[in-house]
């Protein structure tokens, strides 16, 4: 059985991850408390791995009610807790003590801050794929590959790359539901520097990039659209959520069933 068999989300966009057995499809198609925190310098511009390797150094978890933040660095036996919404600027001196420039929490709970503001739905990929892809690197097992790559739902039940199903080309989407909600899977995730890094240190794997685009066009599916891939750095799969699933709810274990092609409506894309 096609199944969802794991749900993340990253409360502090760039930080840690928090595995939930349900979640909510809030306004913009995201999950409920997905990316809500934003870490920002005085500029406005995010403090992420795409910026910084210090961010891989920090480890947060949460509270069942996502208000409580315990933050401590890789290394240290004790982590401090904060409360984001009574006392979040001692959280924002934490964090500015870790990072240069000094950082800042914004939020956002219509949605968090995605990485593409058109494509905001949750980011999804197979069992299967983590396995095929940790094979390509004897050091580097399924879990780490897990945080290296950071994808909010994870479906099993299918082989490597099934998500390649779930794009088609550049008019066309992929409907298909996970239980009562429908996805528009739209195109294959381009990856940025941060599945390079250990996650829990930041030291980079000089030769990742390099054999992962080599074992990445080598594996290719029949059924992955080639055409959609520019360049062979790019695995999981971008999603939208139709407005009129907004406010449902997922749960690890519901079936996965591809209900088919669609036209795409005009949209800018990146990909």
């Amino acid at each position: 059985m096609v199944r969802l068999a794991r749900i993340a989300v990253f409360p502090i966009k760039s930080l840690d991850p928090v595995a939930c057995d349900t979640a909510r499809i809030v306004e913009n198609g995201g999950l409920e408390h997905d990316r809500e925190y934003a870490m920002i310098d005085d500029d406005g511009r995010y403090i992420n791995g795409k910026r910084t390797a210090k961010v891989h150094r920090i480890r947060s978890s949460f509270d069942p009610g996502f208000t409580e933040v315990a933050l401590r660095r890789e290394g240290d036996d004790s982590a401090e807790r904060f409360d984001l919404e009574a006392d979040r600027e001692s959280a924002e001196n934490w964090l500015s003590t870790h990072f240069d420039p000094p950082a800042r929490l914004k939020r956002e709970t219509a949605g968090g801050f995605p990485d593409d503001t058109d494509l905001s739905g949750p980011t999804l990929i197979s069992t299967g794929t983590l396995r095929a892809v940790a094979s390509w690197f004897p050091e580097i097992d399924v879990e780490e590959l897990r945080l290296r790559l950071r994808a909010n739902l994870e479906i099993d039940g299918v082989p490597p790359f099934w998500e390649d199903r779930l794009f088609a080309d550049h008019d066309h989407l992929v409907a298909f539901e996970i239980g009562d909600v429908v996805f528009e899977g739209i195109n294959p995730c381009q990856r940025c520097v941060v599945p390079t890094r250990d996650p829990h240190t930041g030291e980079s794997h000089d030769e990742f990039q390099r054999v992962f685009v080599e074992k990445r066009e080598e594996t290719l599916p029949e059924w992955t659209d080639s055409d959609r891939f520019d360049h062979f750095f790019r695995l999981m799969l971008n999603t939208q959520v139709p407005q009129s699933d907004w406010g449902a709810e997922l749960a690890v274990g519901d079936e996965v069933e591809i209900l088919g092609e669609r036209p795409m409506e005009k949209r800018s894309e990146s990909a």
